[in-house]
C-alpha cells in the first residue's frame, strides 16, 4: 500500500486534541504569522511531556511480550504494523496506522479474542475526570481521550482490523478505562463520543485545507499556548468581544452570528428589550444568552472602555477580627498531590508568611503538612479570625484530602470551616458577584498587577511552580525551594491587597 505522507494534510491525535483545547490552534498552526510564535516550550509543558515519556516507559516495561515499531520512517512503520496485524501478534507498541486523511499512533495495538485489534493510550493523567478520590463514583469518560481513541478506531476500522468502536486507556492509577465510543456523552447530551469525534474530525479537515477559518480568542486555558502573545495582540487590534472577562468564544460567536456585533465598542449601540423581544419569538436566537448576560456584558464594557475604573455594586462589610488570614495552596494536578499550604497572616498590625509544605511526594509527608495546617487553624481564637482565600480550588480540594486522609479532620470539621461566614471566597462571593474591574481577566494576578503589587519573581505562575517543585524533587535545592515559598507568599500577599482595596473603594462608594 503505497502512501504519499508529503502531500496529504493528515489528521492526528494531536491535532484532534489542539481542536478541543482551542478551535483556532489547528487553523493557526498552519496558517497564523510564523513569526508571532513562541519559539521556546513553557517549562510546565515540557515536564508535562517529560512526566508522561517517564510513565509510558515504565508501563511498557512491565506489560510482557510485545512488538516494538518505535523505530524506523513512518512508511516503514505502517507498513510493519499491517503486516504485524495480519499476522495476529498479540500486542503492538507504537505501530502506526495511514488511512486517507487519517494518521494515528496509538501506544499500543491489542488483539481481542475475535482477532480484531483495540486501540490503547497510555496517559499521566486518570482515565475519568470528577472521579471521587474514594471511587465511589466513576466518573465521566474524558471528551479528548476519547476522540483520540476514535481517531485510531477509525483508522482500524478502514484498514479493515477492527468492527467495534472501542478503546482503552491506560491512565496513572493503573486502570484500565474502557471507551465504547457509541455511548453518550453525557446524561443530557445524548451525542455518542462517534458521532463527536465524526464532527471533530470534518473540522479540522476543513481547518486544515484552509476551507473554513476561525478567529482567535482569549481564555483562561490560552496562556501555555504558543500563539498567546499572538492572539492576545490580534484581540486587542480587533476590539474582539473575547476582550470582555467571561465572554469566552462561544457566546462571541453566538453574538457575532445573531446580531452581526464583532467589537466591544459596538455593544453599546444594543437595545436589551428589543433583542429579548425577538428572543422570545425565536428560542435559536442568542441561544445560550439570555437578558443577564447581556445586560453585565453592557456593564463590563462600560467599565472596561469608558468608567475605566473598578466598581463595587454593594456595601461590603468584612469581618472585625484580630487575625486575618490570606491563604493559598499549591498542587501538582498530573499527579494530584498538594505539597504547600502557604497563610500570610496579619494580626493588631503584624505580618508573617507560615508555611505548611511537603518536601517528598509521598503520602505521609502531604498528610503532615495538611494536618500541621489545621493545627495551626485549630491553635487560632475561635470566632476571632477570617480567612481569605481566591476560587473555589481551596475548598474543593479539601473536600478531597479529607476522604484521603480521614484521621486528621472530619468530613464535618471541613465543612464547617468551609460554611463560616469568616472564611471567604473573595473571588466567588465578592468579586464575581459584587464588582466589575477595567480588564479583560479577573484572575487575581491581573487584578492585583492593576492594583500595583508586583511578584517577586520574574515568572510567576502557578503551573511554573509546579515544574519548580518537581524540580526541587530531583535535585534538593533549597534555592528551588525558596522560589515556591516566595511566589505562594506573594500570592497570599496579593489576596490581601484584593481584599484591602475592595474594602476601600466600598467604603469610599458607600459613605
Amino acid at each position: 500500500m503505497e502512501i504519499n505522507l508529503k502531500t496529504t494534510m493528515y489528521i492526528t491525535a494531536s491535532k484532534l486534541y489542539d481542536y478541543t483545547q482551542c478551535p483556532h490552534r489547528v487553523w493557526r498552526d498552519i496558517y497564523g504569522p510564523k513569526e508571532e510564535k513562541i519559539k521556546e516550550i513553557n517549562p510546565f509543558v515540557q515536564m508535562l511531556w517529560d512526566k508522561g515519556v517517564i510513565y509510558e516507559e515504565k508501563v511498557i516495561s512491565e506489560i510482557g511480550k510485545y512488538l516494538d515499531l518505535s523505530k524506523g520512517s513512518l512508511e516503514e512503520r505502517f507498513e510493519k504494523t499491517i503486516k504485524a496485524m495480519k499476522d495476529k501478534i498479540p500486542l503492538i507498541y507504537q505501530g502506526v496506522l495511514i488511512k486517507d486523511n487519517l494518521r494515528g499512533i496509538p501506544d499500543l495495538l491489542k488483539i481481542i479474542p475475535d482477532g480484531q485489534y483495540m486501540p490503547i493510550d497510555i496517559k499521566s493523567g486518570m482515565g475519568r475526570e470528577g472521579a471521587d478520590v474514594n471511587f465511589d463514583e466513576e466518573g465521566k469518560l474524558k471528551k479528548h481521550y476519547a476522540i483520540q481513541l476514535a481517531l485510531y478506531s477509525d483508522a482500524l476500522n478502514r484498514l479493515g482490523f477492527e468492527n467495534k468502536k472501542t478503546g482503552i486507556i491506560f491512565d496513572i492509577k493503573g486502570n484500565e478505562v474502557v471507551y465504547d465510543l457509541n455511548s453518550p456523552v453525557g446524561a443530557r447530551d445524548k451525542t455518542t463520543f462517534w458521532e463527536l469525534y465524526e464532527n471533530t474530525r470534518e473540522t479540522v479537515s476543513a481547518l486544515l485545507e484552509n476551507k473554513i477559518k476561525n478567529s482567535p480568542a482569549i481564555g483562561g486555558k490560552c496562556s501555555l499556548c504558543p500563539w498567546y502573545n499572538s492572539c492576545k495582540k490580534w484581540v486587542e487590534k480587533e476590539d474582539d468581544l473575547t476582550g470582555l472577562f467571561y465572554l469566552g468564544r462561544s457566546k462571541r460567536d453566538v453574538i457575532c452570528e445573531d446580531i452581526n456585533i464583532k467589537k466591544i465598542d459596538e455593544i453599546f449601540d444594543i437595545d436589551i428589550k428589543k433583542l429579548m423581544d425577538k428572543k422570545k419569538r425565536d428560542n435559536q436566537f442568542l441561544k445560550g444568552i439570555g437578558e443577564k448576560n447581556l445586560e453585565q456584558i453592557v456593564t463590563r464594557a462600560n467599565v472596561l472602555k469608558k468608567t475605566k475604573k473598578p466598581v463595587v455594586y454593594n456595601k461590603i462589610d468584612f469581618p472585625k477580627v484580630s487575625y486575618e488570614l490570606f491563604f493559598d495552596i499549591e498542587s501538582d494536578p498530573t499527579q494530584e498531590f498538594v505539597y504547600m499550604h502557604g497563610v500570610y497572616e496579619r494580626n493588631k498590625g503584624k505580618e508573617k508568611f507560615i508555611d505548611f509544605t511537603a518536601k517528598e511526594m509521598t503520602a505521609d509527608a502531604e498528610k503532615k503538612a495538611w494536618a500541621d495546617f489545621w493545627e495551626y487553624i485549630k491553635s487560632l481564637p475561635k470566632d476571632d479570625f477570617a480567612v481569605y482565600y481566591y476560587s473555589p480550588f481551596e475548598k474543593t480540594t479539601y473536600r478531597s484530602m479529607q476522604k484521603i486522609y480521614p484521621n486528621v479532620i472530619s468530613e464535618k470539621e471541613v465543612e464547617e470551616f468551609f460554611d463560616n461566614p469568616n472564611v471567604i471566597d473573595l473571588y466567588t462571593k465578592i468579586v464575581l458577584k459584587n464588582t466589575d474591574w477595567p480588564l479583560g481577566s479577573y484572575s487575581l494576578k491581573a487584578i492585583a498587577q492593576y492594583l500595583g503589587f508586583k511578584w517577586r519573581d520574574e515568572t510567576p505562575s502557578g503551573a511554573l511552580s509546579i515544574q519548580w517543585f518537581n524540580k526541587y524533587l530531583k535535585k534538593k535545592d533549597e534555592k528551588i525551594l525558596e522560589r515556591i515559598l516566595l511566589y505562594n507568599e506573594d500570592d497570599c500577599k496579593a489576596t490581601m491587597v484584593l481584599k484591602d482595596a475592595i474594602q476601600k473603594i466600598s467604603s469610599a462608594s458607600f459613605k
